[in-house]
């Protein structure tokens, strides 16, 4: 259940890593998330989109402002506590895949929640409702070598289900996919949503981004709202 408000809240946020000169990777900026929202952030390489998402997903910390996520302020959280809720509450799904080649598509997903305690049957048994989630109980004894672009996609995207995730961050996920399997991925992302999960597609193309409900624009670290999708 969540809280009255966004779910995710960004208020002044910055982020500045210190080189010389330093880098402001981000400069000010305000976003408020609704749950179930579907909202594409698109820019140009280097504009901040995956420093955006890392600080979106708790995998890095901002240099000031505030960011809360469901109403928790992440900078009082220890590593820990990010940690927990990284595992707990977002699912991360990423371009490159990053599934492990030697293990079986099964095995992959249930990677998902190694850190868990949870054992390993369960896991196994939620690793196959998530498979079936994406259509790909048919390839649970394949090795991610044996799949074509689309299917790992699909395999990266149950694995990241494993949580029961409130929110998907999706890093240019159709960036290694044909047009085909880029349709199949977008109507996938389309039913998650349509399941009250809130989606964050990361993406420099128009018409991924016109697949949202939302889009916003980064550029040199600054974000700023663009016209409504029309879907």
């Amino acid at each position: 259940m969540f809280r009255d408000g966004p779910l995710l809240e960004l208020i002044d946020v910055s982020k500045v890593f210190p080189t010389i000169p330093p880098v402001h990777a981000l400069s000010a900026v305000n976003l408020r998330i609704m749950a179930g929202e579907y909202v594409a952030i698109v820019g140009q390489s280097g504009s901040g989109k995956s420093t955006l998402l890392n600080v979106l997903g708790c995998l890095d910390r901002h240099s000031s402002g505030q960011y809360l996520f469901d109403g928790i302020d992440t900078v009082e959280l220890s590593d820990a506590q990010r940690a927990a809720l990284r595992g707990s509450r977002i699912g991360f799904v990423f371009q490159a895949f990053h599934l492990l080649a030697h293990r079986t598509v099964l095995e992959n997903v249930m990677l998902g929640e190694l850190y868990l305690a949870t054992p390993r049957s369960q896991r196994r048994r939620r690793a196959l409702d998530a498979l079936a989630q994406v259509d790909m109980t048919h390839r649970v004894s394949f090795l991610p070598t044996r799949l074509s672009g689309g299917e790992r996609q699909r395999v990266a995207i149950a694995r990241a289900l494993m949580g029961d995730p409130d929110v998907l961050l999706c890093d240019e996920p159709t960036g290694n996919l044909d047009t085909h399997n880029t349709g199949l991925m977008l109507d996938l992302l389309d039913a998650l949503v349509a399941r009250g999960i809130t989606v964050l597609v990361i993406t420099h193309e128009n018409f991924v981004a016109e697949r949202s409900d939302r889009r916003v624009r980064i550029e040199d670290g600054v974000v700023s709202e663009l016209a409504r999708s029309k879907r």
